[in-house]
């Protein structure tokens, strides 16, 4: 199983970006997809789970209002838009697939992509 992000950079504050994680070697509609962030010195944090076309619930508060979520099931893709972005905002951002018909169920992680909101 491979899960690959992709669209991190250097951004101005005020601009956006937009995320992408493909994955591959597993059965895509059986994860529950999820981004997570981790700030230099910070615990890693739940930004999103993916619900179809939105980003479902927004775990973290200076988020709200400035992300769009998506899952691509054909593509097996799922995508992270950030607007208005914060020099705060800058973190790895990672992708985590969960399955989703097991308590238990396999979690898999990407390699994460840096964010860095800069002047």
């Amino acid at each position: 199983v491979q899960l690959v992000e992709s669209g991190g950079g250097l951004v101005q504050p005020g601009g956006s970006l937009r995320l992408s994680c493909v994955a591959s070697g597993l059965t895509f509609t059986d994860y529950q997809m999820s981004w997570y962030r981790q700030a230099p010195g910070k615990e890693r944090e739940l930004v999103a789970t993916i619900d179809g076309i939105s980003c479902g619930i927004i775990y973290v508060d200076s988020l709200k209002g400035r992300l769009t979520c998506w899952r691509d099931d054909v593509e097996s893709k799922v995508y992270l838009q950030m607007s208005s972005l914060k020099p705060q905002d800058t973190a790895v951002y990672y992708c985590h697939a969960r399955y989703r018909w097991a308590v238990r169920g396999a979690v898999y992680w990407g390699q994460g992509t840096q964010v860095t909101i800069s002047p």
